[in-house]
């Protein structure tokens, strides 16, 4: 069973992921990027360091991690029955891509699939944000990697592309409102999981 987090920075991902860890600590809990000893490089590249990267080359170094990280973590795990809860995932990836442009949708697709042998999420469970609570939510945050400086409107359309590519790729969501409380949050999302798992 594979389940993805998907959303942009500031819903709250992250903080659902450790409840989830707490209630669930026998699942398998990862990340794209991060996930791997050769993602960690790789988030580092594209997150903090100072290269200002072509959208294509940044594109595919998204991908050779995406391929790392399904061969080494998700296959595996996979094959071996366990349940794998990952932060971010093809998805994301696709998004963000089509949010940077000068990709042909078809090439982000079909290259995004290959990288991990067309395996997609069982579930994603889709944490969204509006304009309003973004604003707020950044206006709070004193270190910005360099996803999150591209602003506000660069956020909302990469989730305006989440939603596109999990309509598009018939993927079953979750999809909750963060404005809603953490605990509101976690016991949706604990109920959803319990029904599957």
């Amino acid at each position: 069973m594979y389940i993805v987090f998907e959303g942009i920075d500031f819903v709250g991902k992250t903080t659902q992921i450790e409840k989830l860890k707490k209630e669930f600590p026998d699942f398998i809990y990862t990340r794209e990027p991060g996930g791997t000893q050769f993602g960690k490089k790789v988030r580092d590249i594209l997150l903090h360091d100072d290269f200002a990267l072509h959208h294509f080359s940044e594109f595919l170094l998204f991908l050779a991690d995406r391929s790392e990280h399904y061969r080494r973590v998700l296959k595996p795990n996979l094959e071996a029955g366990k349940v794998v809860i990952s932060d971010r995932s093809i998805i994301s990836g696709m998004a963000y891509a089509k949010s940077n442009g000068g990709i042909e949708e078809e090439t982000i697709l079909d290259m995004n699939l290959m990288s991990v042998e067309k395996t997609l999420p069982n579930l994603v469970i889709f944490l969204t944000i509006s304009r309003d609570e973004l604003m707020r939510r950044k206006s709070q945050e004193l270190k910005r990697d360099n996803i999150e400086i591209r602003g506000i409107d660069y956020s909302l359309s990469v989730q305006d592309n989440i939603s596109f590519w999990l309509e598009k790729l018939e993927i079953e969501t979750l999809q909750i409102d963060s404005s809603n409380s953490v605990e509101a949050i976690f016991n949706t999302i604990r109920k959803k999981i319990e029904e599957i798992t």
